[in-house]
Order: structure tokens, then C-alpha cells, then sequence
């Protein structure tokens, strides 16, 4: 999955040639998951039709303040599709709009959602080789770069001149994956590496039967889709859930038992550097499994049960440098008892959820956790989703282990 998979990407096409790439372009931006929109100078229009880039976006296109044709017409908003974009790129970019945009003119509406743009903006020029040189374009350039606006180098090859040189427009597959790489190179978690448990662990009696829990996994997966949104790469070891993910920074390794996840865990945990075991996992486990289905043959079965090998103890007493998280359940004495548990099993940070706050625990899409790290700090958030709380998570791991 695209780290631009549900992104808001506003388009500026501007009144030049390669205009004609920009059809290529918004169905790249909408394969890769991204919500796109387009807005226009009035000169783009000349070379590509605002129903071709419509139809492909699935949105309306803008190129004008108001519809000219409706007596009535509806003002087109710059500061609305500003505000509304994560990713702004104008591709093209004219030697004429982007001269304006270094001086701040504002005579279309595309020049007037710039001005109004928080989001970062990219640019990708295209022009003939004489203008791309000019030392005019040049400070056009260094100017909008000092602005923090983003340039997508211009390629070389035949340009509509004939001529063969510098300023034919990046080609669209190259201007999404520089975005792509742009945006991954300054996410928080770029670079480390991230294991996750998640979901129950189910524990054989016999062929068909198993001890389990409630948990859905929900928390966990979220947390791995938070992390490789933050750059991440995710190793993400769930038990028995009908989660799903998707997405290219996270491997999913499927475990049953807790023995699995044990053997698992310790594969991995070595060349991670952040561990987040959010998975219930089975405390007790069969002694004996029968290889047949146990037949129903009195009013009672007894069975014996042993200690599985405690996990997160187990990488509290190996780490090395990896900052390692638990999560605690409890329901009664949940502050002293998470304090314990952090210490015991040297933990850098525990997550406490008490199933006594309405709207915690397992099965549901919300969670109210407290956070403790191992230097005495107590962080208690409101009732959230839990991918919020996923969020609010990975930002006091970024925020302890950058400090």
C-alpha cells in the first residue's frame, strides 16, 4: 500500500505542453489510494479538458473562482481546497505560474489555493530548454525552495521545441514515487524497525477444541498500520483474528498458540528496534493434548494446566538497546499493579487498560489507556479509538526514544 493511500492530493495543472501527462498522473494518484482533486489555470484548459480530468479523479475540476456559465454560481473556495490537501503538486509548472507563485500573484484560482495552501507543496517544471536555463527560472527555483516548496527536477529528452535538453516535466511514475520517497524520508519511524504481537492465542486440547480469550486484535493492527505510516518497518506477529492489513513496510507472521508467538518473537526480536507486545496472550496451557476429540463421555472434563513461558519477560531479560512495551489488563489495583509489571519484567513503557472504563477492552473500537514509563511518568487519555490511541502511542515511543 502506498504511503499516499488515503491522502487528500490536490493537482495544479498549469497552461504548457506536458499538460497532456497529467491524465497519466491522476490515475497513478488514485491507484496508490489517494483522494485526488484538480484545479486549473484557464490556459490549461487548451491542452487537456477538464472532463477527461474529472471523470478520471472522480471529482469535479476548478478553474475559475465561479462558474462563469451559472447565473447563479457557487464561489469556488482557494482557502477550502488548500486546507483540504495533505500533498499539493503543481505539474506542470510554467515559467509564467511559477514566477507568479514566487511573487505571490494571485489573478487565477489556482494561484489563490497556493497562497492558501498549509500543506507541503511540490512543483515539477516544464519548459524549453532556453527557459529552464534562464537565470529568471533559476531564481524562480531558489526562491520557491526557500519558500520549503519541494521542486521535482525536470528531466532531459526531446521537448516540444525540438530541441534536446533540461525542462521536459518529470514523468508522472517518477513524480508519485519521488513523492512517495520525499514523504517516507521525513516520516518519524523511517529507518527503524518495529516488532507487534497481536491478537489471542489459542491453546489445543485436542484436534478441534481450544482455550482462548475475547481478544480481537483490533489494537495491535492498528498500532502496525499507525507504525509503517510513520515509516516504520513492521513485523507484525498476530494470533488467530480476522483482522486484515495491507501495506508494503508490514510483514503479518500468523501463530496459534502461545508457544508459537514465543518462538516467533525471539526469531525476530534481536533486529528490531521498538517492541510493542499489545497480544493477549494465554497464561496457562494443556499439559497434554489429545491427538483424537475428546468424546463426551461423563458430566466433567479435568484438565491440567501448565505455565506457558512468559513473553515479554522473556525480552525484558535480553534486550539490549530496543525500547520495549507491554500492555496490562487489569481490573482492580490497575495503577500499582501496571507499575509492578513495568518493573519486573524491565520494561520501558507499559500501556494499562482496566476493563472497570466503559468502553475498554476487547472486541470493541475504542480503548482508554494510561501510559507509565519506566522514569515515573504517568500519561492518562480520555476514552478514544484505538487508532487514535495507536497514534497517541508511537508519539511517546518518538518522544522517549529520540529524547
Amino acid at each position: 500500500m502506498s504511503i499516499l493511500n488515503g491522502k487528500n492530493v490536490l493537482l495544479g495543472v498549469t497552461g504548457g505542453i506536458a499538460a497532456y501527462k497529467t491524465a497519466s498522473l491522476v490515475r497513478l494518484f488514485v491507484k496508490s489510494g489517494a483522494n485526488i482533486k484538480v484545479v486549473m489555470t484557464p490556459a490549461a484548459k487548451e491542452f487537456v479538458t477538464p472532463l477527461t480530468l474529472s471523470t478520471l479523479s472522480k471529482n469535479p475540476v476548478h478553474s475559475t473562482f465561479t462558474n462563469e456559465e451559472d447565473d447563479n454560481a457557487i464561489w469556488n473556495n482557494h482557502v477550502d481546497l488548500g486546507l483540504w490537501a495533505d500533498v499539493f503538486i503543481v505539474a506542470p509548472a510554467t515559467a509564467n505560474t511559477l514566477s507568479k507563485m514566487m511573487n505571490g500573484a494571485s489573478d487565477n484560482l489556482l494561484l489563490a489555493t497556493y497562497l492558501s495552501a498549509k500543506c507541503p507543496v511540490y512543483f515539477a517544471p516544464a519548459m524549453d530548454l532556453d527557459m529552464y536555463k534562464h537565470p529568471a527560472s533559476l531564481e524562480s527555483f531558489e526562491k520557491l525552495q526557500s519558500f520549503g516548496n519541494i521542486m521535482i527536477p525536470a528531466g532531459s529528452g526531446e521537448l516540444a521545441s525540438g530541441l534536446v535538453g533540461g525542462g521536459r516535466m518529470a514523468e508522472p511514475e517518477d513524480i508519485v514515487s519521488f513523492i512517495e520517497q520525499d514523504i517516507l524520508g521525513k516520516l518519524p519511524l523511517r529507518g527503524k524497525k518495529i516488532l507487534i504481537t497481536a491478537g489471542p492465542t489459542y491453546e489445543a486440547i485436542d484436534p478441534v477444541r481450544f482455550i482462548g480469550n475475547h481478544s480481537s486484535g483490533k489494537m495491535g493492527f492498528e498500532i502496525a498500520k499507525a507504525s509503517a505510516n510513520l515509516g516504520a518497518e513492521v513485523v507484525l506477529i498476530s494470533g488467530p483474528t480476522h483482522q486484515k492489513v495491507s501495506h508494503s513496510l508490514i510483514n503479518v507472521v500468523p501463530v496459534v498458540s502461545a508457544a508459537d508467538m514465543y518462538n516467533a518473537v525471539h526469531e525476530h526480536f534481536n533486529t528490531v528496534d521498538v517492541a510493542v507486545l499489545s497480544a493477549a496472550v494465554a497464561d496457562f496451557t494443556p499439559k497434554e493434548v489429545s491427538n483424537q476429540k475428546i468424546k463426551k463421555k461423563s458430566d466433567t472434563l479435568t484438565l491440567e494446566l501448565g505455565r506457558t513461558k512468559d513473553i515479554l519477560a522473556s525480552l525484558g531479560d535480553i534486550k539490549t538497546s530496543q525500547y520495549l512495551v507491554g500492555f496490562a489488563l487489569e481490573t482492580n489495583n490497575e495503577l500499582e499493579n501496571a507499575k509492578g509489571k513495568l518493573k519486573r519484567k524491565n520494561l520501558n513503557l507499559i500501556v494499562l487498560n482496566s476493563l472497570n472504563d466503559k468502553g475498554a477492552g476487547f472486541k470493541g473500537d475504542t480503548n482508554k489507556v494510561t501510559f507509565i514509563d519506566d522514569a515515573g511518568n504517568i500519561t492518562e487519555n480520555s476514552l478514544k479509538s484505538k487508532a487514535d490511541v495507536a497514534i497517541d502511542l508511537l508519539n511517546k515511543i518518538i518522544e522517549n526514544i529520540h529524547a
